[in-house]
């Protein structure tokens, strides 16, 4: 019986289906959360009815396979970086990778809080105190502090990129761009949240037609 060798993970190939994943299922969560949050604190609670729920029920339920989806993407992108990698930069990215999904996962607790509470009390004025107080902490963690870690997370690995070559020299320049709208742009509306995954869902693409372009060549080795 002939002995199997192992055959080691593709990593571009999971980086692309993660980053893929997250980028449908944090875009998805995000529409119906943001778009059901009014933009800005209201003193009243009229906008949070039945339906208001339903949408952001769904969306917190998506949250955190959008979560588990996007640590399996920055995995096998520090996973390209092989002996290259620079400890200083990775440290970075790694903490402002992770600080970015804990706040993600912060709004989303939030937001369910909130539906959750709202129902049990049945003063008026202490349901919209109760969801003036939870739509302010969202917007907080969401618009300041989540985007802000992302906007860390894409400079450094855009300066990573440009040092070891791993990605095209223009994404890494594109990429400084996206990171400076989301750590400087002050009104922070549903266009600049999508930004993060649709980055995401670009480094996939380029991950999966490189990793395609080297298979062949692969092959060709003894």
């Amino acid at each position: 019986m002939a002995k199997l060798s192992p055959r080691p993970l593709d990593s571009p190939r999971a980086a692309a289906i993660a980053g893929v994943l997250f980028a449908v299922l944090f875009g998805t969560s995000m529409v119906l959360l943001r778009t059901t949050l009014p933009e800005e604190v209201q003193a009243e609670a009229v906008w949070l009815d039945e339906q208001a729920a339903t949408r952001l029920s769904i969306g917190i339920a998506i949250v955190p396979f959008a979560g588990i989806t996007f640590l399996w993407f920055m995995g096998v992108v520090r996973d390209r970086f092989k002996e290259t990698e620079d400890q200083l930069f990775v440290s970075v990215i790694l903490g402002s990778g992770l600080l970015f999904l804990a706040m993600i996962f912060v709004f989303a607790a939030l937001a369910g809080a909130m539906v959750a509470t709202v129902p049990l009390v049945t003063d008026p004025a202490g349901r919209s105190e109760v969801v003036a107080f939870g739509h302010a902490m969202m917007l907080q963690v969401s618009n300041i502090y989540a985007l802000r870690m992302a906007g860390v997370l894409l400079i450094s690995l855009s300066t990573m990129w440009l040092r070891t070559g791993v990605m095209p020299r223009w994404f890494a320049f594109i990429t400084y761009v996206v990171a400076g709208v989301l750590l400087f742009t002050t009104s922070l509306g549903l266009w600049v949240t999508l930004l993060f995954p649709l980055w995401v869902l670009a480094v996939s693409i380029i991950i999966l037609f490189t990793n395609r372009r080297r298979e062949p060549a692969l092959r060709g080795r003894p």
